[in-house]
């Protein structure tokens, strides 16, 4: 996926001739970090499809030169004001430099996928606490049954053009999902990534 942007819409700062970024996860939607790049950083990330930055202390910089944390763009985007710009990225590791995901607190930042992906990653870690995601996650041929029991229950719903059932079915068949995709170590946010790739323009819309 190729980002573009018209650096003449945007709206660099007059004294330090930078603007805000805001990195997103492209997959999670989880806010990742916020920093500053100029014009030569802008132009280096599109050049390159990998986030460039720009700062007082480190001057240009490309995001995982040293930690092998890149992020590759999946967009970029300005908001109404054109000073700030919002860049959906890819990340190959954490974005902050305490090693955490984010900079920014999780509970600060809800999003049903990415919440869903951490809860049940979570429980695969723990030892048996009698929760039911548990329970799944170390029964295959359960979690294989139920996932084709909600699909059945979500196909009916839809056949009823029942709304509500239906959207209640799906989640239940998400979340059945989202817990085998776990238990063969990958994620509903490797799903969400798989269909932005599929995207002609990194929208995520097919």
């Amino acid at each position: 996926m190729t980002a573009t942007l018209n650096l003449d819409e945007v709206a660099f700062d007059d004294v330090t001739g930078t603007v805000v970024v805001v990195a997103q996860d492209a997959a999670t939607g989880r806010v990742l970090m916020v920093a500053h790049a100029d014009r030569e950083a802008l132009a280096r990330t599109i050049e390159t499809g990998e986030m460039h930055y720009r700062s007082r202390r480190r001057g240009l910089w490309r995001k995982g030169e040293t930690s092998g944390n890149v992020q590759k763009v999946v967009s970029l985007s300005l908001d109404c004001d054109g000073d700030t710009v919002l860049a959906r990225v890819v990340p190959a590791g954490p974005a902050c430099h305490t090693g955490q995901v984010s900079c920014f607190p999780y509970s600060a930042q809800p999003g049903a996928w990415a919440a869903l992906a951490d809860i049940i990653r979570t429980r695969k870690t723990q030892t048996d606490n009698g929760s039911y995601t548990k329970a799944l996650l170390t029964d295959r041929n359960l979690r294989l049954k139920k996932i084709g029991e909600e699909a059945a229950e979500f196909v009916t719903a839809c056949a009823d053009s029942d709304a509500r059932r239906a959207a209640e079915e799906a989640a239940d068949l998400i979340y059945h999902m989202a817990v085998a995709l776990e238990a063969v170590d990958t994620s509903i946010n490797a799903v969400a990534l798989v269909l932005l790739k599929r995207s002609p323009n990194g929208t995520g819309l097919l």
